[in-house]
């Protein structure tokens, strides 16, 4: 495990780590994070010691097109981790999202290096959790909470980081079980919905996610639609 006071990015650095032959398992925890990314190139930003940054190697036998699962694996995770560490039981938001009601806990970015001729030859699955905030600035205040603020106590990082490993390792183990744990801890399934998906949008019931963890919707026309990539608005 390499630890960092402050880095520009974990993902960033194992990215470049597996570039060079670093093996499977290799770990990056870090502080503070000043060029921290989320999906669509958004940009995370956490007071230092607020939140745990930790990103993980893999090199997977998988496609690109499959790499959801790995998402959802993940998320899968952190959510065991956070409830055994705090007792809060987070909801999983399609696709990347851990919530609690709909203010977002923590996030999941998945990045992979993949060769010219499409092998995945590493993918780096980025975490972050806010764990020990005070107040959110005015633009998140409404739209973020923190494990501290969830369940009324201290939280140490590290314990949700030792959690997290150890359950990243067990269902990395059992990918088969991913989709209906997906499936039961969703916060999305079942809800009316608006997808964003770049050039337009999309509102109808999230049903379902299929074998490869792209969201299924009846749109409101009646038609149904499956989504790869897109942010979801929950609407009821």
């Amino acid at each position: 495990m390499r630890r960092f006071d402050s880095i520009d990015s974990t993902n960033r650095w194992l990215l470049d780590e597996a570039r060079t032959g670093a093996p499977e398992g290799l770990v990056a925890v870090a502080d503070h994070q000043t060029d921290g990314r989320g999906r669509r190139e958004r940009t995370w930003t956490a007071p230092p010691g607020s939140s745990l940054l930790v990103s993980v190697l893999l090199r997977p036998v998988i496609d690109a097109a499959s790499m959801h699962v790995l998402t959802m694996a993940t998320a899968l995770a952190l959510r065991a981790a956070i409830a055994d560490a705090t007792g809060v039981t987070a909801g999983i938001k399609w696709p990347n999202d851990l919530v609690v009601g709909d203010r977002k806990l923590a996030g999941v970015l998945t990045e992979a290096d993949v060769a010219a001729n499409g092998e995945v030859l590493a993918v780096v699955i980025g975490v972050g959790c806010n764990v020990q905030w005070g107040d959110f600035p005015p633009e998140l205040a409404d739209h973020a909470t923190a494990c501290n603020l969830e369940c009324g106590h201290l939280v140490d990082r590290a314990v949700i980081l030792d959690a997290f490993l150890d359950q990243l390792g067990v269902i990395l183990d059992d990918l088969g079980s991913v989709l209906d744990a997906y499936r039961s801890a969703s916060a999305t399934l079942g809800r009316e919905v608006r997808v964003d998906l770049g050039t337009r949008w999309v509102e109808g019931f999230a049903d379902d996610v299929d074998e490869r963890g792209q969201l299924r919707i009846t749109r409101d026309d009646g038609e149904r639609e499956v989504v790869a990539v897109g942010d979801v608005v929950h609407l009821r």
